[in-house]
């Protein structure tokens, strides 16, 4: 096998849904003994703490503006929010209450890995989906691509992008309830399922430091949620989000000042 051919992402969903680690079947160089080498996983445990206050502030604006919409702006009054809602009650009621679709999970699982693939520039040579798992045979993975499925709701992308196609010949305006209706449980979908397999030793985030991984998962799914906020409230604007944002960010910039200065000033005496 070349260079470039074969990194298998395999997982197996016997009892506990396990997913199998990681084959790369290509040659690799032994490091001279001058080389200091730092683990990847290293750089992404650091990096995944100095994004601890990113997510911190994005969680504060994001609440922030939800309590001013759905109190002050009565967003929960509106038929957006109720059928996005309902959809995703109704979900939650399934997902605890029926059989849990494991294999249309697994099949989007495997889906979105490739469709990451596709968009890093890679190639997809096997695409594998069954009860008792699925995988993906391609020549690029990154944390992206491993990621993806724990960020990238991609029933609800195909949903939205679907009614778009179709606006473009019929008149959709009358259905809109129903795509928020099932944006809700599509997404609902994808959260349920994000975190019943989460706990489930996933090598998708051993692979790249679980700290790391979770702390990517989470702030990209707050960046989604605060992005479908903004188009389900009218009086939520992407500029007016990105102000609350940057004082939010602002004011932690001044805290984290002050707290320098008394350390320093600490330090001296």
């Amino acid at each position: 096998m070349n260079r470039r051919a074969g990194m298998v992402r395999g997982r197996k969903m016997a009892r506990g849904v396990k997913v199998a680690p990681y084959v790369v079947p290509t040659t690799r160089r032994a490091p001279t003994p001058s080389t200091y080498l730092v683990p990847t996983r290293w750089v992404k445990f650091v990096f995944g703490i100095f994004l601890l206050p990113v997510c911190a502030i994005l969680t504060q604006t994001f609440f922030t503006a939800f309590a001013r919409a759905t109190v002050a702006q009565h967003l929960w009054a509106a038929e957006p929010f109720w059928f996005f809602s309902l959809g995703a009650i109704l979900w939650l009621i399934a997902f605890m209450g029926l059989p849990r679709p494991v294999l249309l999970y697994v099949f989007g699982h495997e889906l979105t890995h490739a469709v990451w693939v596709w968009l890093m520039g890679g190639r997809v040579s096997r695409f594998r989906v069954g009860r008792d798992g699925g995988h993906i045979v391609t020549n690029r993975t990154n944390f992206w691509i491993a990621l993806a499925p724990y960020f990238f709701p991609l029933y609800s992308i195909l949903a939205i992008a679907i009614y778009g196609v179709l606006s473009l010949f019929y008149n959709m305006q009358p259905y809109g309830k129903l795509l928020y209706g099932v944006i809700g449980v599509t997404w609902a979908f994808h959260f349920t399922f994000t975190c019943w397999m989460i706990p489930k030793n996933q090598t998708d985030l051993r692979d790249h430091g679980t700290f790391f991984s979770l702390v990517v998962i989470y702030l990209l799914n707050l960046v989604l949620l605060s992005a479908l906020l903004i188009i389900a409230s009218p009086h939520i604007t992407f500029a007016g989000f990105g102000e609350d944002l940057a004082k939010n960010l602002g004011n932690f910039s001044h805290w984290v000042g002050d707290l320098a200065d008394r350390f320093a000033r600490g330090a001296h005496h």
